[in-house]
């Protein structure tokens, strides 16, 4: 009898299930935009019907009769196809993570307490009145059709599964997001904070060996006055916003095309999530007419091309933030040591919302150089000297004017190459290599931004604030940027590797990516007799590693194979050609072998360090440690002192049997794609379990951390998935712009029942692109409907 009512009861609780996830499943579905057919929507503030196309994936063509009635479509657009995205844009801008709801508040608390005191939204508010009045309303016409959207509905299912209700969207929205690229783009103060551990946890040669250009190893610092798990506390303390930035862009002038036009070519690389943060569109109005990433958020197109001009960025990698270790004056605590005497802290409160919990209270003080970060967390209080020194940021995104609406503005019409360099005048955050040609012939490029001018110092730990020495004294004048036009050479490019050399009158950085896939961009462009569209795209799909070929000849002559696996993975490797192609076995075992060496090399010296200095140390230091620093290949725990041909040997055999572990004892059989996959996972529901499974569009991807195409993956792993790379593609012609290509990540839509939540993701991992024009049949074979927004009331 029990068992009957336990088989009843599972029965009925089975049948209670599937209603519920049917009713979840009716309810989500039910708000997954329409998009097939013709529509009509009243759309408040319109001046004229604004007519809107969408192509067989989605892609909208806006054709309207102002450039105001374009950005209320647009913001209507974004809104119905990405709200949560730009919710938790705005969110993170503004310090009110936490109050969402329990399921975040914890980590949300931290990125909360971070925001508030850099108050990146307070200067967001700020700046809008340092923007021209056409910016201003832009800014507003974007809301407008976002607040059009919101009134109508339907929201996307997060809002509901967390219960949450958007607020109406102001500009400040909209300009918050510069400050969080910058953030992103900008990780300077993460840097300083690792290399201040480690310059206080290692002897001055050995923190030497894992740091950029240091040329005076022996000299004091700041750094090693404090104890090295305070800086670890407070690199704790301080949120990472995103993953490692990097991107590449190229171009050819006319003389070297087949076309007799110049070729520009750009892929950002970002954190790979659904949705991507890019969203295509093409806006024509009768004075406007741009194609190509627009962000939802912003009224503008970020990259792309007007028809006259055509613009790409990589980032720069300037050093644009400083921590400064203040004094705090011993007669009075609310004041601090300057060079001019003792000063007042600036001192706010800031209340936090915590949902489940009570408000946080944070008191935030600010120093001539900026806020004071040690202030986030009371366990933060004693990191430095107990009641005598705190840290604070000095970071150019908040204290240079932000006017870079007003540069992105400009260069959406800008229509000649001189059009372009007004216009970057006006950039100040992020530092951005700005790429450019026009349809002239033209072909330039600038390192635009706020760049701080030191009076000391190379930015690379932290300094004293109280004496002066290391004081920023304004930002490089835009003329003594770097920049080029029309160069001799006939071409351009940069993939984050220095823009200029050692004898450059200012100090931009210390520390640039690896140059690995500029080498190899410049590599392919010498062996081209002329470059073509096909050849731009061929090389955005290129996956030789020159990092492997420069590594791979040290591991081979050093290490003895100690087993026959190894020994028949050492075979592999010697006939490979480098590439990291998915059906390959040699990027795997090269890979996982790397992976291997670090952790021998580092873990061990470098202690609780290791997760943040070790797991990712470049190859080009890897390789100079083992052919002129062979004192980190001995391990301590070992009796006997160890060569790196014995380490090399010992990690190889760890390499194969990890290998054997998960693919099989067959070494040709492996498959970089079998572990070097793009998760693509989508913010909140790719983190619930089955529900993860069910949305899922993952992909096996090629490339790696240092090819063209990049597959940069997350450290510390056993698996290589791949996490940050090009969600955005481009490729300009300049002698028929229509001609120009693109692809982005994943899809237009951010619903995961949406069937454009994912329709580009195998287009894109397969290095395909498409052409965006004013005729979506010609450009998808199909047109999938048209929505009509015509004027209502307000």
């Amino acid at each position: 009898m029990i068992l009957r009512w336990l088989i009843r009861i599972a029965a009925a609780l089975l049948v209670l299930s599937l209603l519920v996830v049917g009713a979840a499943y009716l309810f989500a579905r039910s708000s997954v935009p329409e998009l097939a057919g013709n529509h009509r929507v009243a759309l408040p503030g319109l001046e004229a019907e604004v007519t809107v196309s969408f192509d067989a994936d989605a892609v909208p063509r806006i054709t309207a009769a102002s450039e105001a009635d374009a950005y209320r479509a647009l913001g209507y657009l974004h809104a119905r196809d990405r709200l949560f995205q730009m919710e938790m844009q705005r969110r993170v801008g503004a310090g009110r993570v936490a109050e969402i709801s329990p399921l975040v508040a914890g980590f949300g608390l931290e990125i909360d307490r971070f925001m508030r005191a850099l108050d990146a939204y307070g200067e967001a508010e700020r700046s809008l009145a340092l923007q021209p009045p056409a910016v201003v309303a832009a800014l507003e016409a974007y809301a407008d059709g976002v607040n059009a959207y919101l009134a109508e509905g339907p929201l996307p299912p997060e809002f509901a599964l967390l219960q949450l209700v958007p607020e109406p969207w102001v500009p400040a929205d909209s300009l918050v997001w510069g400050a969080l690229m910058a953030l992103q783009l900008g990780n300077n103060l993460q840097d300083e904070i690792r290399y201040a551990a480690l310059t206080g946890a290692l002897p001055p040669d050995r923190a030497a060996d894992l740091m950029p250009g240091v040329t005076d190893p022996g000299r004091p610092t700041l750094a090693q006055a404090m104890p090295t798990d305070r800086w670890q506390r407070l690199a704790r303390a301080v949120p990472a916003l995103g993953p490692s930035s990097a991107s590449n862009h190229w171009v050819v002038a006319g003389d070297a095309t087949d076309t007799g036009a110049p070729i520009l070519a750009n892929d950002p690389h970002l954190g790979l999530q659904a949705p991507i943060l890019w969203y295509l569109a093409r806006i024509e109005t009768p004075t406007l007419t741009v194609t190509g990433a627009t962000v939802p958020g912003l009224p503008y197109t970020l990259l792309g091309h007007n028809g006259s001009v055509a613009w790409g960025f990589t980032t720069t990698y300037a050093d644009t933030q400083d921590l400064f270790i203040e004094r705090v004056d011993p007669d009075d605590p609310s004041r601090y040591l300057t060079p001019g005497g003792s000063a007042a802290f600036e001192t706010r409160v800031e209340s936090i919302a915590v949902a489940g919990g009570e408000p946080v209270t944070l008191t935030i003080r600010s120093t001539r150089n900026g806020p004071v970060i040690s202030d986030i967390d009371q366990d933060l209080a004693g990191i430095l000297d107990p009641g005598t020194e705190v840290a604070a940021l000095a970071f150019a995104a908040l204290q240079a004017p932000n006017t870079t609406p007003h540069g992105i503005h400009d260069l959406n019409r800008a229509r000649t190459a001189a059009d372009v360099l007004a216009a970057l005048r006006h950039v100040s955050a992020p530092v951005q290599n700005i790429l450019f040609a026009d349809t002239a012939g033209s072909i330039g490029m600038v390192a635009a931004g706020a760049i701080p001018i030191r009076r000391d110092g190379d930015g690379l730990l932290p300094v004293p604030g109280w004496d002066g020495r290391y004081d920023w004294t304004g930002f490089i004048p835009f003329e003594d940027l770097p920049q080029a036009l029309d160069p001799p050479a006939g071409r351009l490019f940069n993939a984050n590797n220095a823009v200029v050399g050692p004898d450059f009158p200012y100090l931009i950085a210390r520390e640039y990516d690896e140059p690995y896939r500029a080498m190899r961009i410049e590599e392919v462009l010498d062996a081209e007799a002329v470059h073509s569209m096909a050849a731009a795209e061929a090389l955005m799909a290129d996956t030789v590693s020159i990092a492997a070929r420069e590594m791979l000849p040290i591991l081979l002559l050093q290490a003895e194979p100690i087993s026959e696996a190894s020994a028949r993975a050492l075979e592999l490797l010697r006939s490979w050609d480098f590439r990291m192609d998915r059906d390959l076995p040699q990027p795997l075992i090269f890979h996982t072998w790397l992976s291997e060496l670090r952790h021998a090399l580092f873990a061990e010296h470098l202690g609780d360090l290791y997760p943040e200095a070790g797991r990712d140390v470049a190859p080009s230091r890897i390789r100079r440690i083992l052919t002129e620093r062979p004192v980190w290949c001995d391990r301590r725990s070992t009796a006997e002192t160890e060569t790196c041909s014995d380490l090399l040997a010992h990690t190889l055999l760890s390499t194969v049997e990890r290998l054997e572990r998960g693919y099989g004892d067959d070494p040709a059989a492996w498959r970089w794609g079998n572990n070097h996959t793009a998760p693509l996972q989508h913010q909140i529901f790719g983190r619930i379990p089955v529900l993860a499974d069910l949305i899922s569009i993952e992909t096996e991807t090629d490339g790696g951390p240092w090819t063209v195409n990049r597959g940069n993956y997350r450290t510390g792993t056993q698996g290589f998935a791949h996490v940050h790379g090009a969600g955005y593609r481009a490729i300009y012609d300049l002698a028929d712009l229509d001609n120009s290509r693109f692809i982005i990540a994943t899809g237009q839509s951010g619903h995961p029942l949406s069937p454009h939540y994912g329709d580009f993701v195998t287009r894109w991992a397969d290095g395909w692109h498409r052409p965006l024009t004013a005729d979506p049949v010609a450009d998808t074979g199909a047109a999938l409907g048209v929505l009509y927004l015509e004027p209502g009331r307000r």
